[in-house]
């Protein structure tokens, strides 16, 4: 198996709203207003939301309904870059878990929560380089 990730999968409880949310941020999809799956691209990979009781059965899950123990993440170029998405996102409609702040790593970084429970880490770590398309190398 490659070591990547292609496509993650949100599964959310009403579609519309998540679209919305998500657009609100800046987000760009091509889905049609009735279709039953949002994709985004999102730099060389895929963010799709999906309805959460379909997603978990094909899944072959079950729904516990809580948090699924993973946290999606976006790293930026300066504390400046991260206050701004955290403002965005509250605009949005995002519940701010954790106010932006300097971390116990030298970092930077805040938590928010979008309207399905999905948080979402934004940092800054001066310790990683970003590419020039925004994504990380542990290199």
């Amino acid at each position: 198996m490659r070591q990547r990730v292609t496509v993650i999968t949100l599964g959310v409880s009403d579609l519309a709203r998540a679209r919305v949310f998500y657009e609100a941020l800046g987000w760009k999809t091509g889905a049609a207003p009735a279709d039953d799956v949002v994709f985004f691209q999102a730099g060389d990979m895929v963010l799709s939301l999906w309805d959460r009781s379909r997603l978990a059965q094909d899944s072959c899950v079950e729904d516990g309904k809580g948090w699924g123990g993973v946290t999606l993440a976006l790293n930026l170029d300066s504390p400046e870059d991260v206050d701004a998405v955290i403002e965005e996102a509250r605009a949005a409609g995002a519940t701010i878990g954790r106010e932006p702040g300097e971390t116990f790593w030298g970092g930077y970084s805040a938590v928010f929560v979008d309207p399905d429970g999905h948080p979402w880490e934004i940092a800054h770590n001066p310790h990683w380089t970003l590419t020039p398309e925004g994504g990380v190398s542990l290199a």
